[in-house]
């Protein structure tokens, strides 16, 4: 039996396209994981079986302080439902810190700007899918203004914990316009 020839294949060039196409074509952009100065994505074991999934998501120690974050005390929990096409940004806290888990059977589009001036990563910003299949922690410091959107079809999910209890009268809620990024930074990228 013959061995099979390798082959040697040479790239192919630009030129090599029809006129058309070439002044037509970009290159395809995937998101920067670049991290906001204190923002933390911590990856969850996720133990699968015959019968489905299960992770732990948090860990607290005697004082009620994260594990994986042993200066955020929890001091609430909280649960939010994001319905699909619904945009919930930018808000940010001067007091509270977040740390927010999507489930892995849900799907939203995460997005963070630093607004801190002292910030070595001030104006910077980040944009990325949580849920969608992983398990994953988001700690989110103040002054980081922060939303999600839904741009699913089905309702997402988003459970939180935070390290202030929720005031009515005197809310750590401030507001930034959703699209202060623009509004594309909130649509899915075509192509």
């Amino acid at each position: 039996m013959a061995e099979p020839q390798a082959h040697s294949i040479a790239p192919l060039s630009p030129d090599a396209l029809g006129e058309e196409y070439r002044e037509a074509l970009t290159t395809q952009e995937y998101p920067k994981r670049t991290p906001l100065e204190g923002v933390q994505i911590i990856d969850l074991r996720m133990m699968l079986d015959d019968g489905g999934n299960f992770a732990e998501l948090i860990r607290l120690d005697e004082k009620g302080r994260l594990l994986n974050i042993p200066s955020f005390q929890v001091r609430q929990s909280s649960y939010s439902l994001v319905l699909p096409g619904a945009i919930k940004a930018f808000h940010l806290h001067y007091n509270q810190e977040d740390v927010w888990f999507v489930p892995p059977t849900d799907r939203l589009v995460i997005g963070l700007l630093d607004a801190r001036a002292a910030s070595p990563t001030c104006g910077q910003s980040m944009r990325f899918v949580m849920g969608a299949g992983k398990a994953q922690l988001l700690y989110i410091p103040r002054g980081i203004a922060h939303g999600c959107a839904n741009l699913g079809n089905v309702p997402a999910t988003i459970l939180y914990f935070v390290n202030q209890h929720f005031n009515i009268s005197d809310p750590d809620e401030r507001r930034l316009p959703y699209d202060i990024l623009g509004k594309a930074f909130w649509e899915i990228t075509q192509g």
